[in-house]
């Protein structure tokens, strides 16, 4: 059978992948699994490679951007291909011209779910899951844009909160720092003068989401833009309006301060 199936690996480690999905490299011709979407900390390749029973091979951005994933549809078009993705592999628009082109040749695709930084985000923060806007990834300064600003802006007159996916760029081992985004943040606001972003604006820091030490963060820019976070990987959340329930919640697991009793509406 000619078939792509993409199979999510979870946030951290090779151990967050599900057990269908470990089912479904077992019986697979082939198995490629990139790593330039999202980072796993604590990834042990050898360690899945001895679980699944199957070769992994690495497969680069250059391959499935620019040669539009050739060497994967080559290799569905003679059996069963395994794709793994960090996270959960849709959540990120990245791959869906792959799925299509699949497809298209008349490969069957499916889709084996991972956990998703979407769903770890709401889980550790204790914010309602459908008070979140549009999700938006900040840049590294030297490719500045006001996207993010401005979906930040978008959300809030609406009162809802705002997850930012902090870009990364793997072959570098650079991973854009929560200090980073504010300051890129602040660029735009010097320029728009908005007071979206301020150093009173709350946010919340997130480090580590899906791993055994995640940490959490909530406070006003001023204060968290000295906090040392750690390691990455990292994400920011910038809070619409909040219930009463959710300030409880950012003040038990995210260490908010006292003010954080005000905010509420």
């Amino acid at each position: 059978m000619k078939e792509l199936v993409f199979i999510g690996l979870g946030l951290n480690d090779e151990n967050g992948i599900t057990l269908k999905g470990l089912n479904e490299i077992k019986t697979s011709t082939e198995v490629y699994m990139e790593t330039y979407t999202s980072r796993m900390p604590d990834f042990n390749l050898q360690h899945l490679e001895t679980l699944c029973g199957k070769k992994i091979q690495f497969i680069t951005r250059q391959a499935l951007e620019e040669e539009n994933g050739k060497q994967l549809l080559q290799a569905a078009e003679n059996g069963k291909v395994a794709f793994l993705v960090p996270g959960d592999p849709f959540i990120a628009t990245t791959h869906v011209t792959l799925r299509i082109d699949a497809e298209k040749m008349g490969i069957h695709t499916r889709i084996i779910h991972g956990i998703s930084i979407m769903s770890a985000i709401v889980s550790l923060s204790g914010l309602h899951n459908y008070k979140f806007g549009k999700t938006v990834t900040i840049p590294f300064p030297e490719t500045p844009a006001e996207t993010p600003y401005n979906v930040i802006a978008q959300n809030k007159k609406l009162g809802l909160h705002t997850l930012c996916l902090l870009d990364l760029r793997e072959p570098e081992n650079r991973y854009l720092t929560i200090n980073q985004a504010f300051k890129t943040l602040q660029a735009v606001e010097e320029q728009k003068q908005e007071k979206i972003v301020t150093q009173d604006t709350v946010a919340i820091g997130v480090a580590r989401a899906g791993s055994d030490c995640p940490l959490l963060k909530a406070g006003f820019i001023k204060d968290l833009s000295s906090f040392d976070f750690g390691t990455p990987p990292y994400s920011l959340i910038f809070p619409g309006d909040l219930h009463f329930m959710e300030v409880d919640a950012l003040i038990a697991f995210a260490n908010a301060p006292v003010e954080f009793k005000g905010l509420f509406r």
